[in-house]
């Protein structure tokens, strides 16, 4: 959607059951939900947490997040993404 020399915004849209693949983030990001987003989060140590996060709500993490996201739920959800450089 927008890549210059302060930020990279991305659209994401995941049929159910799609999922991300093992990324490490190289940057600080913020999420936002455009749909209800049931995501499975696998994690390096082999925890795997569940989390619903709602349509419209956003969340920050650092950069380093090391992860695998899997749309978990019966219907697709799509959230955007903007790294922060």
């Amino acid at each position: 959607m927008i890549d210059d020399a302060r930020v990279r915004v991305t659209r994401f849209d995941f049929a159910p059951g799609a999922e991300t693949g093992w990324h490490c983030h190289a940057m600080d990001y913020v999420i936002t939900a455009v749909t209800d987003c049931d995501m499975r989060l696998e994690l390096p140590d082999g925890t795997v947490n569940d989390v619903m996060v709602p349509a419209g709500t956003a969340y920050r993490r650092d950069e380093g997040v090391e992860h695998n996201v899997i749309n978990a739920g019966d219907t697709s959800m799509s959230f955007v993404e903007v790294e922060l450089k």
